[in-house]
């Protein structure tokens, strides 16, 4: 059954979140605390797809929670729930592991686009990947394996999400090509992702910290001004 962990310290949001998750076909593991959120992920983290954290938690904050699930599963899906509505609070839930945000006060519609959304993600990243004529693609030193969904650099293995992992896969398959930013949300997100498209810079910089020499003068990944981003062997 698809398990949501909640954790989310106003009881009313927490309530409802839940009551409509089980609506949807959800199984429900709720958490009033950061604490309490990482003693429910470690007691159930075979088993959980989606996070729904509050980025002010009390005892142990969000993020903090975050960077603990991200220490030990890169691909169950995260989304940052705060009250807040400055970029930097946004920016600091994805550079430390988030997917996704969502700022109250928000639809119960559109959070239950964004769960399936990230849902169906990690759905296929769990799934068997049918071997094709094309199951590796190598650029430079870089080389990317569609079997085992991963990314290695000289032949050491990269961690990174399933989200960095579909950006590279787009800009791997077209090095030396501008892929636009838009096309990029559309087909990491998909076409009913509800939120800011800076998530695709947001991530794009966390991929440079995990690939470039120096990320603030990228030589690989490159921004095309206006259009989007290239990849450079």
């Amino acid at each position: 059954m698809k398990k949501v962990l909640i954790a989310e310290d106003e009881f009313a949001i927490r309530d409802l979140i839940s009551l409509n998750l089980r609506r949807n076909g959800y199984e429900v593991i709720e958490a009033g605390n950061g604490n309490e959120a990482i003693r429910e992920y470690n007691a159930n983290s075979d088993s959980i797809d989606v996070v729904l954290l509050d980025i002010m938690l009390p005892f142990t904050d969000g993020v903090t929670v975050c960077k603990h699930i991200r220490s030990l599963n890169k691909k169950v899906g995260i989304i940052f729930i705060t009250a807040k509505t400055q970029e930097t609070d946004k920016i600091t839930g994805l550079i430390n592991g988030a997917d996704d945000y969502i700022t109250k006060p928000f639809s119960v519609s559109e959070l239950l686009a964004r769960v399936d959304a990230l849902y169906r993600r990690v759905e296929m990243s769990k799934e068997t990947v049918i071997k094709e004529s094309r199951d590796e693609i190598f650029v430079g030193d870089f080389m990317l394996s569609t079997i085992k969904r991963a990314v290695f650099h000289n032949e050491t293995r990269i961690d990174l999400s399933q989200i960095e992992f579909q950006i590279l896969e787009m800009l791997f398959s077209r090095p030396d090509e501008t892929v636009e930013r838009n096309e990029i949300l559309t087909n990491v997100w998909g076409t009913s992702f509800y939120g800011d498209d800076k998530v695709v810079d947001v991530n794009i910089r966390r991929l440079r910290i995990k690939i470039e020499d120096k990320p603030s003068n990228p030589k690989h990944l490159v921004t095309v001004w206006g259009k989007g981003y290239k990849w450079i062997p």
